[in-house]
């Protein structure tokens, strides 16, 4: 098999140019790091529950009419996605305080907010993604008016059916991020869904036992990371009984064997 060429190669992923014109080959990788990467580490077999949760949540967006960079799944650990101008702008929806919130406004974690809070972070690793304002986003030409309304709008649609999503499993959606990208037809561009949804930009709490089944296992030294992950995916219908570990086994053993 042809070597592909290597577009880029992220914490989580890695891009590969794709078949087509306009097209890129998503690889997901089982590195985890947290706190803008002073903390790396591997959960084995993330990079296929990734995989399969993204697919099934960026499906199921696509059915409501959200528009966003998924194709088809290619195999466990690679899916086939729109080639898109990435808007340098993390869009971090909150439900629930949590994380960085509380920290920064001293409000308890797990105190339900009085309504939904969307915050921007520039996307920059080198300056740890800071928070920015809807005006720093139009003073340096991040993103225009129509397009801020309409990530807005987007962001709360996604947010309201992921909440219905996660609650009918048992899992109450806290925090999320996304990313939208550009797709250009000439001079005009439209803004689609891009990156990933998963544990590993998500907080999903059990409901009944607020156990944490997402990436602040490995950001606080929780452990049963991989078993949160696949908690997941198996609420998710995506994992059935008994298929969890022979997943990650099956993938483990085409990774020694070499694609």
């Amino acid at each position: 098999m042809a070597r592909r060429r290597q577009i880029y190669e992220g914490k989580a992923k890695i891009l590969y140019e794709g078949p087509e014109p306009g097209t890129i080959i998503q690889y997901f990788k089982d590195d985890a790091t947290a706190f803008n990467n002073q903390k790396k580490g591997t959960i084995n077999g993330k990079g296929v529950l990734n995989n399969r949760i993204s697919e099934h949540i960026f499906t199921a967006l696509g059915a409501i009419g959200v528009p966003t960079h998924f194709i088809r799944r290619l195999n466990m650990r690679e899916q086939l996605v729109r080639q898109v101008e990435i808007v340098p702008i993390e869009v971090i929806v909150r439900n629930v305080a949590a994380g960085s919130l509380s920290q920064r406004l001293g409000i308890e974690e797990g105190e339900q907010l009085p309504r939904t809070l969307i915050e921007y972070c520039y996307k920059d690793d080198a300056l740890g993604d800071p928070l920015v304002a809807e005006e720093h986003i139009a003073c340096f030409g991040w993103a225009s008016q129509d397009e801020m309304n309409e990530i807005t709008d987007m962001a709360i649609r996604v947010n309201d059916f992921m909440c219905g999503l996660f609650a009918a499993i048992g899992i109450r959606l806290v925090d999320f991020k996304l990313e939208f990208g550009r797709i250009w037809d000439n001079e005009y561009s439209r803004l689609i869904l891009a990156d990933e949804i998963s544990p590993d930009g998500c907080r999903l709490w059990d409901m009944k036992s607020n156990e944490k089944l997402d990436k602040d296992r490995f950001r606080r030294d929780l452990g049963g990371e991989v078993e949160a992950y696949q908690e997941v995916a198996r609420r998710l219908g995506l994992l059935p009984e008994g298929e969890t570990n022979e997943v990650v086994d099956l993938d483990q053993q085409r990774k020694k064997r070499g694609k």
